[in-house]
């Protein structure tokens, strides 16, 4: 691409670079931030841009590096990869201000910020390595063991520290509506269980499951209108249709990671259901 660039091929790739951004730094706010500077950065370019998705998905990247960087102190021991990334702007280093924020960037601040990059882009968006690797300024096996390592701490069931229950409910309920595996992957306790009642199996629940990619699996892109609830005074959630509960997600947290889910469906277990702040999903139907 040469000479000015065009605002509508940019508006194109937008919502792309908003869910990259988003997924990366887990804050909308600070997302569309992100690719505004991306724009800014395209109109004052004098280089020569052959792939805009390309440049676009790099410059994007990097900037999310920025605020990644900001946002944590440097490790004792730097990560033996290095990371070119534009200079951060600490005024820019936000405090994520929602309960299901935080949870998930507990999760995340394990990572260091190459490492979450590599995880992200990879495990979440799908990008291959060789990509990967040119945003960090490494090699593809060097950015192929920054996604392993990640993995590794993300999944490891150490617990987070701090979130109350519901804030891993509420977390993971976030994640199951988003799609994203690798969320739900790192609140998965490794032998999480899923059982269902009479009244649900019937229904079409699951009797049972055991696993953390099984449970995962499950609740990828689903629970789109489940409501935040409790469930015999532990926080859940439950699908409410047309006004009335039919099936309660009774959750057990154990070490700020979810340990059980029972699907729950009986009348006298339902009767005891009760709502708890947080947003109103629209009803979908019961396949979701």
């Amino acid at each position: 691409m040469t000479g000015s660039p065009d605002p509508a091929a940019f508006e194109a790739e937008r919502p792309r670079l908003l869910r990259l951004a988003a997924g990366l730094l887990h804050d909308r706010t600070e997302a569309q931030d992100i690719v505004q500077q991306a724009w800014l950065r395209l109109d004052g370019t004098d280089e020569h841009v052959r792939s805009l998705p390309a440049w676009l998905t790099t410059v994007t990247t990097r900037l999310c590096l920025d605020r990644l960087r900001a946002r944590v102190p440097v490790p004792e021991q730097p990560p033996s990869v290095e990371v070119a990334a534009p200079g951060a702007d600490p005024a820019d280093a936000l405090a994520l201000a929602d309960a299901v924020g935080r949870a998930l960037t507990v999760v995340l601040d394990r990572l260091t910020p190459a490492e979450r990059v590599a995880f992200v882009l990879h495990d979440t968006f799908g990008f291959a390595f060789p990509l990967i690797a040119s945003v960090l300024d490494t090699t593809p096996a060097a950015a192929r063991k920054l996604a392993s390592r990640a993995r590794a701490k993300v999944t490891a069931p150490a617990p987070v520290d701090g979130l109350a229950a519901w804030e891993v409910v509420d977390a993971f309920l976030d994640a199951a509506r988003g799609g994203d595996l690798a969320r739900l992957l790192a609140l998965l306790a490794p032998d999480v269980v899923v059982t269902a009642d009479a009244a649900a199996v019937a229904m079409g629940t699951p009797e049972r499951l055991e696993g953390r990619q099984a449970v995962a699996a499950l609740f990828d892109g689903a629970a789109k209108a489940a409501l935040p609830v409790f469930v015999d005074d532990r926080p859940g959630a439950a699908w409410v249709h047309r006004g009335e509960v039919r099936v309660a997600f009774d959750m057990t947290v154990v070490d700020g990671l979810l340990r059980s889910i029972a699907f729950r469906a009986d009348p006298a277990v339902l009767g005891g259901v009760r709502r708890r702040a947080g947003a109103e999903p629209v009803d979908r139907g019961a396949g979701e």
